[in-house]
């Protein structure tokens, strides 16, 4: 009888890591269908600017997010009701920005960072319009297959860091796996086949892989972090970086409106560093949240006492 439990338990957990492996390939192959098809349907309508960007950007969620749903509740995802959805978000955003200011902000005190004069309009159409591009391309399609599926499938047969780790490692093959499909799609419809590697072209491989692994684990602390629908806080945190990032790291390249010169190759290391203090922020806030609720730690244990 021992031994029958013991096969079951194995495969049970053989069955929530295959799990957590399919949404992370659901999320690959839907980011290798958007950013390999999405260009050349926007060439086809004639379009260019936001709506060009738009175009590959929706794809990717239509692909990925209703293969999620139709494969798990979205109430077992932490997507939660509608009233505690702009809680949530704004708890992911807030803890991000806070983090990213007090980091940053010591950076420039240090000479780290060289702030140019912002452009208060051109800013404001960028924080606009690049949060609708990154929501629909990367943050709700990676929530939902990742925090969303990957985490609460792992979270129903392991302990917290087994699934914090594996969610992460899950995480880290959607990047490589994305770029072979996305070869494939683009020669399909006569495009030039990007380059197939670990990260996206330009990037080192080595850096972006580190850097990817932190930002995993500081979206797995935002989703452990809030009770009511946690999903949205792993939205909010996922925004915020990428916002963060791209006007830090790529404002002249991306006309933000805003930009910053890095004085020292060491400010390279402020990126990673304000994660980890989100990411000790969450989990502290969620310490917090826990010890004054009801339920104690229920928000943050199995999936089926989530919401």
């Amino acid at each position: 009888m021992s031994e029958l439990r013991h096969r079951a338990s194995a495969s049970d957990r053989g069955g929530a890591v295959a799990r957590a492996l399919g949404g992370g390939l659901v999320m690959a192959v839907a980011l290798g269908v958007g950013t390999g098809l999405g260009p050349a349907l926007a060439d086809a309508c004639g379009v260019g600017g936001l709506p060009a960007r738009l175009i590959p950007a929706a794809l990717v969620s239509a692909v990925a997010v209703p293969l999620i749903l139709r494969a798990a509740r979205p109430g077992s995802l932490g997507f939660g009701n509608a009233g505690l959805r702009l809680h949530a978000f704004l708890i992911g955003v807030g803890v991000t920005v806070a983090a990213a200011a007090l980091v940053l902000g010591a950076g420039t005190a240090a000479g780290m960072l060289d702030w140019a004069r912002p452009d208060p309009a051109a800013l404001v159409g960028f924080v606009l319009s690049n949060a609708l591009v990154a929501l629909l391309l990367e943050a709700l399609p990676e929530e939902t297959t990742l925090r969303g599926y990957a985490w609460t499938s792992l979270r129903e047969r392991f302990g917290a860091m087994v699934s914090a780790l594996g969610t992460t490692a899950a995480f880290l093959l959607v990047p490589g796996v994305s770029t072979v499909v996305e070869a494939g799609v683009a020669r399909l419809v006569g495009e030039e086949p990007p380059p197939i590697g670990p990260a996206p072209a330009g990037q080192h491989p080595v850096d972006y892989l580190v850097l990817l692994t932190v930002f995993g684990l500081m979206l797995v602390a935002a989703r452990t972090a809030v009770a009511g629908a946690p999903l949205w806080a792993t939205i909010g945190a996922h925004l915020t970086f990428l916002t963060v990032n791209r006007v830090v790291l790529e404002g002249n390249e991306r006309d933000a409106g805003w930009s910053v010169d890095q004085t020292t190759p060491d400010a390279v290391l402020l990126v990673p560093t304000y994660l980890l203090v989100a990411t000790v922020a969450f989990l502290a806030y969620g310490r917090i949240a826990r010890r004054g609720s009801p339920g104690g730690r229920l928000h943050t244990g199995r999936t089926r006492r989530t919401g």
